[in-house]
């Protein structure tokens, strides 16, 4: 580009154009972190993975507040497990509630969960730096010829 003089000084200086800034991509990694994380969590607190913990199924069927266990699911909390109120059948006979079961979730599962939302960050952090290279640059450049608006 030309120079050109500037209004306030009357110096010449080079004019500079606007850098375009690209729309920002999803990023798999630390999606798959996320979920992983979330799973974890729901492990350890309503003894369920995340995907049976939001649809209440257990081995492919509907299950909600029918195993009279531990095992806690969204629609048994928010009262859609047919028998009623939150904790689904854990009030009905047993004397148990949310609160008691989920304390006592957090119990036998507690250092397993903290200890997997701490060291999976971590180890997902390793791998990345050691994979960068090999893996994950190659990747990026076909997911990039691809069109898709993800990076790894």
């Amino acid at each position: 580009m030309a120079a050109r003089r500037s209004r306030k000084n009357g110096r010449f200086t080079k004019s500079t154009s606007r850098r375009r800034r690209s729309k920002p991509k999803t990023n798999l990694t630390n999606l798959a972190i996320s979920a992983l994380v979330a799973n974890q969590i729901t492990q350890g607190a309503f003894h369920s993975n995340i995907a049976d913990f939001f649809t209440g199924r257990r081995d492919g069927v509907y299950a909600a507040g029918g195993d009279g266990s531990y095992r806690l699911t969204l629609p048994e909390i928010i009262g859609l497990s047919g028998s009623g109120g939150v904790g689904g059948t854990f009030t009905a006979g047993s004397g148990l509630t949310f609160g008691k079961v989920v304390s006592a979730n957090l119990r036998a599962n507690g250092m397993r969960m903290i200890a997997s939302a701490v060291l999976i960050p971590i180890a997902a952090q390793a791998m990345t730096k050691v994979l960068k290279k090999p893996v994950i640059n190659p990747l990026n450049k076909a997911l990039k010829m691809t069109g898709l608006d993800v990076k790894v």
